[in-house]
């Protein structure tokens, strides 16, 4: 069994190694396979009590590839790279957000899995 080195916890899937480039692609076309939306999201901080992280652009209403979101996250990491960036599914119906997830951490390298 692998422990991960102490750190704070963030989102869905924190308590996981880091996602790759495919496993984030993977759960971008989860969002879009659903008809969620995806939405882009950014925050110095990552604290708990931090309910409203500032929305990147609008929701990619009209995203149909991973790629189109992936290039806004790209975008968003270029300006905001001091910045916790996470990827966020809404859904219209329900009109909440059903899921999120961290894709870049400051003062790394890189993002999760690489040039995302």
């Amino acid at each position: 069994m692998q422990t991960l080195p102490k750190e704070r916890r963030y989102e869905t899937l924190s308590y996981l190694p880091p996602l790759s480039d495919a496993q984030i692609n993977k759960q971008i076309q989860y969002i879009l396979n659903q008809g969620y939306i995806p939405g882009i999201e950014f925050n110095e901080s990552s604290e708990p009590e931090q309910h409203y992280w500032t929305l990147w652009k609008l929701p990619l209403f009209g995203a149909k590839s991973t790629q189109e979101v992936l290039n806004e996250v790209q975008a968003c990491r270029s300006q905001y790279s001091n910045c916790y960036i996470r990827v966020v599914g809404f859904d219209n119906v329900k009109q909440c957000q059903i899921l999120s997830f961290i894709v870049h951490k400051p003062n790394q390298n890189s993002s999760y899995g690489g040039r995302y």
